[in-house]
């Protein structure tokens, strides 16, 4: 029981946040445009800002674990060899929305909340995050443009512009800033302290808020085949096959935290912008990202819940 309590207080604050958006969306408190802004100022300001405090003011060079690095490098990039396979049971016009709603978590938003709801910092997230959000971008615009309905070559255009993105991309640019801040050993007056510190708490309510306020029920009931075959994997699947693995290779704590948000975490809301830019229909992928959003709150507490048992966490 106790166990169970640790689990629920891990999971239930944040899918209550997550609750608050579609509340406040149904009763016409947040428009779509203003959620729209919300995201993005979560994403290019306030959550590079949480993980510059968090990592300016840890020792980046004893925290640096190039082993975890490369775990979750490699677990990412079997997830996506695991769901390009898969996606052969599905009609050609589905498989490329398939394969990203499969592999692609919300690592930056969901999982630093996460792992900061457990133990009061984004702990070993940053390093999750050199690890697998790179590798997300590349591959999502290899995957889309290959797999793009009637369409059986690669986008060099769009390939280029997100490698530009991903060197451009707040959140890196904030882990790198933090990083080098660290490494510096840098002071920070008070005042700009405070500064950063105000807007770094932002960063989890209001991405959680604005994530729920995107959320959809009544689009999640098209393409339910696919889209449900997309969230086992990203819920279930995953977890199962690599969690084990970490746990084999010596991860603890904050660390099979941030591995488990990585593996089992809802799909990333970017995924159905990326794919209707791309030429897809993004029905299924919309759909995957409401499922994953919804279930995650049963499945993650199990996996928690899981790893608590086992004195992992």
């Amino acid at each position: 029981m106790e166990n169970l309590i640790f689990c629920f207080n891990a999971t239930l604050p944040i899918f209550f946040t997550l609750s608050l958006g579609i509340l406040f969306r149904k009763i016409g408190l947040f428009s779509p445009d203003f959620v729209t802004n919300i995201n993005k100022f979560v994403f290019t300001v306030a959550l590079p800002m949480l993980l510059f405090e968090d990592l300016s003011t840890a020792d980046f060079a004893s925290m640096w674990n190039g082993k975890f690095v490369l775990f979750c490098f490699a677990a990412t990039l079997l997830s996506i060899f695991i769901s390009a396979f898969l996606s052969f049971l599905f009609p050609d016009t589905q498989r490329g929305e398939f394969v990203q709603a499969s592999y692609r978590s919300s690592a930056a938003i969901f999982g630093i909340a996460f792992v900061q709801n457990i133990y009061g910092d984004s702990g070993m997230a940053p390093l999750m995050i050199i690890g697998t959000v790179p590798l997300y971008n590349v591959m999502a615009v290899l995957i889309l443009s290959f797999l793009r309905p009637g369409v059986r070559h690669i986008d060099r255009r769009l390939l280029r512009k997100t490698c530009k993105g991903i060197v451009t991309n707040p959140i890196i640019l904030g882990i790198l800033a933090g990083s080098l801040w660290s490494v510096l050993g840098l002071g920070m007056p008070v005042i700009l302290k405070k500064t950063v510190h105000n807007v770094a708490v932002l960063a989890t309510p209001l991405g959680l808020i604005a994530m729920g306020a995107s959320f959809d029920g009544v689009r999640a009931i098209q393409n339910i085949k696919p889209a449900l075959a997309a969230s086992f994997n990203k819920l279930v699947v995953f977890s199962a096959l690599f969690l084990p693995l970490a746990v084999f290779f010596g991860f603890r704590e904050s660390e099979l935290v941030s591995i488990l948000v990585m593996l089992g975490s809802p799909t990333t809301v970017s995924c159905y912008i990326m794919a209707r830019n791309m030429g897809h229909e993004g029905t299924l992928t919309s759909n995957t990202v409401m499922l994953t959003t919804l279930f995650s709150a049963f499945s993650m507490t199990g996996w928690l819940f899981l790893l608590r048992s086992f004195h992992l966490i």
